[in-house]
């Protein structure tokens, strides 16, 4: 991925960061780990109990 457009890789949310959208990490094609807002990949790289943390809060 050689550019990032605003609005289909990342956005700013209310605070100025940069989110990543699911666009984004589909294109990447892999959990980074890091538990990002927008992981399509169930957060599969990132530890517990972070990750059933993420995943019991996708479901809400």
């Amino acid at each position: 991925m050689n550019e990032l457009i605003e609005g289909i890789h990342y956005y700013l949310n209310e605070d100025g960061f940069v989110v990543l959208t699911e666009q984004y990490h589909l294109e990447k094609g892999y959990c980074c780990g890091n538990g990002c807002k927008h992981c399509p990949f169930e957060y599969e790289n990132v530890p517990e109990p972070r990750k059933s943390e993420l995943i019991g809060g996708k479901k809400k």
